[in-house]
Order: C-alpha cells, then sequence, then structure tokens
C-alpha cells in the first residue's frame, strides 16, 4: 500500500508535503556538522498514522505507579492503532543509560538521554510515554526544550510518599532507609512537584482502569485531532 494511500490523498497531495533540497542542510554553530533533513514532513507522517505525535512525560516518586500506568496506557492506544512506545526509567537504565549512576548530574544527563530518544520518536510520527522520576523542575524543563512544548505533556503521578514506601515494589526504601542507597528520592534527595503540571494523577485514590482511562482522555484531546 502505498504512502499517499493510507493518508488518503493524491500524489499531488504527498508532493505538497515533501521537503525541498533547498531547506535540508543546516550546519551545527561552530562545528562542520551539518543537518540532513529527510523527503518526508512531520505533517505528512501525521497524515500517514492519523495522530499527531506527543510525549507523555510521567513524573513521581519510586512506587508511584509510573510505570504500570505507562505501560497501561500504551496497552490502550495500540488496542486504538495508535503507534507508541514507552521509555521506562530502569529499562532505559540497562542500555542507553547503564553507564550513569543516581547523582545530580547523572540523573540530568539521563534525562536529557531519555528527552533526545523521545524527541526522535515524536518526529518519527509515534506517540512517547516515559515514566522516570525525574525529580527536579530544571530537569524536566530542559526535557521540555528538548522535546518541545507542544509536544509535551506533564503528568505528575502525585501518590502520597508514605503510600509508595507502603508498596515498596523493589525493596528499595527499606535499603534506602537502612543508608545502603544514597541519594534516593524521597528519603535522602529531594522531590520537586511540578508547578503547573497538565495532569495529577494519585493512584492511591483512583483505580488503575480510571487512571489510564482520564491519561487516555488526556492523550485524545491532544493527540486525536
Amino acid at each position: 500500500m502505498r504512502m499517499f494511500d493510507v493518508a488518503k490523498g493524491s500524489a499531488a497531495d504527498i508532493a505538497s508535503m515533501v521537503v525541498q533540497p533547498s531547506e535540508q542542510s543546516r550546519s551545527l554553530p561552530g562545528t562542520d556538522v551539518f543537518y540532513h533533513a529527510g523527503m518526508v514532513t512531520g505533517q505528512c507522517r501525521q497524515a500517514l498514522l492519523g495522530q499527531t505525535p506527543a510525549t507523555i512525560w510521567l513524573t513521581g516518586l519510586s512506587g508511584a505507579g509510573k510505570s504500570t500506568l505507562a505501560y497501561a496506557l500504551e496497552a490502550m492506544l495500540l488496542d486504538l492503532a495508535h503507534p507508541c512506545f514507552v521509555l521506562d526509567g530502569d529499562n532505559l537504565r540497562h542500555g542507553l543509560s547503564k553507564d550513569l549512576g543516581f547523582s545530580a548530574p547523572d540523573r540530568r544527563e539521563n534525562i536529557r538521554r531519555t528527552a533526545e530518544v523521545a524527541h526522535m520518536m515524536n518526529e518519527a510520527g509515534l506517540i512517547v510515554i516515559t515514566a522516570l522520576i525525574s525529580p527536579f523542575r530544571d530537569d524536566r524543563k530542559m526535557a521540555r526544550g528538548i522535546i518541545g512544548d507542544a509536544r509535551f505533556v506533564e503528568v505528575h503521578v502525585s501518590t502520597l510518599a508514605t503510600v509508595c514506601e507502603q508498596r515498596d515494589p523493589k525493596g528499595l526504601y527499606v535499603r534506602a532507609r537502612a543508608g545502603q542507597l544514597a541519594e534516593f528520592t524521597g528519603i535522602s534527595s529531594p522531590y520537586e512537584t511540578p508547578l503547573i503540571p497538565d495532569l495529577v494523577l494519585d493512584t492511591d485514590a483512583l483505580p488503575l482502569k480510571d487512571s489510564t482511562q482520564t491519561l487516555l482522555d488526556l492523550v485524545a484531546q491532544r493527540c486525536f485531532k
């Protein structure tokens, strides 16, 4: 099936969305590195996939329910035939960020890398869902800058610290209380609550099914136009 068949447009319509050669190259200031744009524009990808790309940035304490929500949302979106992918903080540290620790500079670098990947996936037309503690406002602001304000959707998974510690699915709070984990968010390192998030979800007050539906409704408003 050809691209213009899927997009329900003519070959001429698709041609009008294609980048012209004169638009393709720009240099990185102070370097000999040039950016070469592809022939297919974001407009064309959106027509093909039937969605506007965005990054749903889930932030909150360990145990708040970020990963559970992210994967539940991914399943619902795919069931609706909307291409998407989860960038989970723990999974990224098995590969992309396996060289990083949990100091403030390492956390910032982890978020920078994640945001760059999310940006590229958005450029491909996908909806991205990230699940990272991302405790510092400046780091989340950096991620917004990389991804783009129009595509960055900040969701605070606001489950109380006491509830997260009671859950302690990975046994991290116990180890942190015993002094075995340095710079653990919520115990020995601060968490800076988002000031104006797009959505606040408390997974203790709202069941998973309802939390995921609320999140899906937000995504629909932003991405299904």
